[in-house]
């Protein structure tokens, strides 16, 4: 059985067959759109570098598990791969930078290796359990070992809550109204780019309401890797609870009262 590294790499060599795919479509003339059953966008990107992904891994791990957006998949017990072709395809579709490929290896439903790769910005991060949490700039840039922030209280703590639309269709806008008012700085930063910006130390906490599992995967071991915190807004560990919660770790039980005092629900 491979082990943490032999999986990083590849997790690695995975993204650079993810960004080939996505940037030769990144604001192609003829980019392909579709509205899936749940009345979400799908390109012929998001298909295209899945694809590469899953005939990559077909070959390097034909035994283990895969989980995609695009192709499905079911939680599996044991090594599993879960993907996110394009993380922000609504920024992808629109001639925006900030999407990413999200690449993640759980075990038994853990993940334990993430990367996620962001073309467009130019820049890329990853971390497995036990391996630190790194980014680097795109193509070939220098990696460096990065790390979250020291704030210690909310009241100094630089916040992004991605999509207001979906603390308030969750019934969360006080609960979130509550944080922000607590807090230094807050802004709506979103998809991937905000939990990263969390491992790099730029951001503090991060919350978002309405997602999947493979929105989140890679993400986690990058985030706890820099030293932080991820859960369900709830404070479940994982990234299968539907909603998610980033932070440095410091800050985490104390976001978490301020949002449940605004709830009546408890933090655990």
């Amino acid at each position: 059985m491979p082990d943490l590294a032999d999986d990083l790499a590849l997790a690695l060599r995975l993204a650079d067959a993810a960004d080939a795919q996505s940037s030769a479509r990144f604001r192609a003339a003829d980019l392909r759109i579709e509205t899936k059953p749940d009345r979400t966008p799908v390109t012929d990107g998001d298909r295209a570098v899945e694809r590469a992904i899953r005939d990559i891994l077909a070959v390097e791990r034909p035994d283990d598990a895969i989980l995609g957006e695009e192709y499905g998949g079911e939680r599996a017990p044991g090594r599993q791969w879960i993907v996110d072709p394009i993380d922000g395809t609504t920024n992808f579709l629109r001639g925006q930078s900030v999407w990413a490929s999200l690449i993640a290896l759980a075990i038994d439903g853990v993940p334990v290796v993430g990367v996620a790769s962001a073309p467009a910005l130019g820049r890329r991060w990853w971390g497995a359990t036990g391996q630190g949490a790194w980014a680097a700039a795109l193509p070939a840039g220098r990696p460096e070992r990065i790390a979250v922030s020291a704030v210690r209280r909310v009241e100094d703590a630089f916040i992004s809550y991605n999509a207001l639309q979906g603390w308030d269709e969750a019934g969360w806008l006080d609960p979130l109204l509550a944080l922000t008012r607590a807090s230094w700085r807050s802004r709506a930063l979103g998809d991937f780019w905000a939990y990263m910006l969390v491992a790099e130390g730029q951001l503090d906490v991060v919350g978002e309401h309405d997602l999947k599992v493979y929105d989140l995967a890679a993400l986690a071991p990058i985030v706890q890797e820099a030293g932080g915190t991820f859960t369900s807004l709830t404070g479940e560990a994982g990234p299968w609870g539907g909603t998610a919660l980033a932070t440095n770790g410091l800050l985490h039980e104390e976001v978490l009262g301020i949002l449940h005092s605004h709830t009546g629900s408890p933090a655990r």
